[in-house]
Formats: C-alpha cells, structure tokens, sequence
C-alpha cells in the first residue's frame, strides 16, 4: 500500500535518445511494449494513483489522467494526467524517464511524496523504457487534475542522477523477488514504518503502521515480515496479495491495489512471497 507523483508521451527516435542518455546501449538491452503494459497495468500499479476514482472505483475513459491521492498538513498531492493529453506530450523519452525515475522534471522542479523516488531508482533501463513505449501510446485524456502543494521543503534531488540500471534476471529468486516488491510493486514503501524522513527501511524494513485516510475509513499497513506471515500458507498469502481477501474469506481494505496486482503472473508473485519470507522477523509497528 502506498503511494507518490509523476507524468509523460512520445515515441519513435525519442526513444532511441533515451537508450544512450539512460546507459542502455548494451547488449541484450530489450525494451517492450509488452513488458510496459504488463508492469503498468499490474505489479506496477500505476493508475492505482494516477486515474481517477468514483463510487464505483476507476472512472471510465480515464485512464492515467490524474487525481488528488493525498492531502494532509505537509500537502496536497495531486498525481498527474500521464496520459498523452497532458504536458508530458512535449517531454522526450529521456525526461519521462528521468521524472519517473528520478522524479525531476524537464523544468528542474522536483516532483513530491507520496511518489516513491527512493524506491523507484532501482527500475531497470529495459523496464523503464518499457513503460514510457506503453505509456505514450495509451489514450489520450484532456483533464487537468490539478497541481500538488507542498508545505514541506522538497530535496534538490532524490539522490546523484541515475546513468544506468541493471536488468534483473527474471525468475522465482530472492533477487528478483526483492526488484518486484521493492522498485516495481513499492510493497517495501507503504509497509515500511514512516518516521520523519519516510520510510525507516534500515530498521523497519515491512514492520507497517502506516495509516491511510480514504473514503473507506483508515486502513493500516500491515506487518509483511514472516511475523506475521508465519501463519500463512503460501496460497493464503497469494490470495491476500492478489485478491485482496483474507483466509477466512474477509475483504482487504484499499488502497493496496489488488486489481493490478491480480494481474501478476504466478511466477512474479511467487518471487515476491519468496522475498517476503526472508526478510528479519520484526515486531508489530504502530498496530
């Protein structure tokens, strides 16, 4: 559960820029269009934040077009129309990329929480040029959701600038596992125990506690280290992840995103329990 901001479009030689901008020239390198839709449209989740959601959930013929997903004290999150109806229209393949990566815009402006940056960095060059060839070529949506406000001072950056990221060999592997529930998924993000920085992944790492205000009430993290998981077998776990009901048949609360989640190959949700299971056994945060 979890969430944080972005935008994007355009193909053809754009693309080709981005690959030498983003180290991707190397043998073997293989982005898709494929692989694009199945990461935003599943593990990835991206329209569990950025399209807009009615009483009856995802609004029709809008999808990615943008919507308020938090708003609190330190601000108001708006995530953005990433569809080719909004102004990444005249960003290049390489400034979608770096805005989605890094979460710096064509302007030099910095993009906010609840936008997972610290996360999102570690997204292989393939896999984020998968997306950008999906994402330019979704429909297009003219909707203008509005711009985030922040009342907290923002970072110059989340980090040194990314030149290039390793493909991670797929496969039902630790390694893998920890790629899908880390910088894909962000299941680490929103499980994680905040403090005042985020995420207190170095001590905290899927201890949970944090809290999520939505039209459903308050859903609360949960703990995703085997302390909890213990008591699962894998199919209830998979079921939990990726049906969103619990083994006694009760519906899960958003806003885990179970419908894209679903999605998931069983191989891919395989690796994340694999990944799941290793990590230290930590107490109940915040519960």
């Amino acid at each position: 559960m979890r969430t944080t901001t972005s935008r994007l479009v355009r193909l053809s030689c754009g693309l080709v820029a981005a690959v030498a901008f983003l180290g991707m020239g190397t043998a073997g390198a293989e982005p898709t269009l494929e692989r694009g839709r199945y990461l935003v449209e599943g593990p990835a989740g991206c329209g569990n934040c950025h399209t807009p959601q009615g009483p009856d959930g995802p609004v029709a013929d809008m999808g990615l077009a943008g919507m308020m997903v938090e708003k609190n004290d330190m601000f108001t999150a708006i995530a953005s129309n990433i569809t080719p109806g909004s102004r990444v229209a005249d960003w290049t393949d390489e400034q979608l990329g770096r805005a989605i990566r890094e979460g710096i815009r064509p302007d030099g402006s910095i993009i906010g929480p609840p936008m997972p940056f610290g996360l999102y960095r570690g997204i292989s060059d393939d896999d984020l040029m998968s997306m950008v060839m999906y994402l330019r070529q979704v429909p297009a949506v003219d909707h203008d959701p509005g711009q985030s406000v922040y009342n907290i001072p923002l970072p110059p950056a989340y980090g040194p600038p990314v030149i290039s990221v390793a493909e991670v060999p797929h496969g039902v592997t630790l390694e893998y596992g920890a790629y899908l529930a880390g910088p894909i998924a962000h299941c680490t993000e929103c499980h994680t125990t905040f403090g005042p920085k985020g995420p207190m992944f170095d001590t905290h790492l899927g201890a949970g506690g944090f809290e999520f205000h939505g039209p459903w009430g308050v859903s609360v993290a949960p703990n995703i280290t085997p302390t909890r998981l213990a008591q699962y077998s894998d199919a209830e776990l998979d079921g939990m992840i990726r049906k969103g009901v619990r083994p006694d048949g009760a519906r899960m609360l958003p806003p885990m995103p179970y419908g894209y989640l679903a999605k998931m190959t069983d191989e891919d949700a395989a690796a994340i329990t694999l990944y799941l299971r290793s990590l230290p056994a930590l107490p109940d945060s915040g519960q």
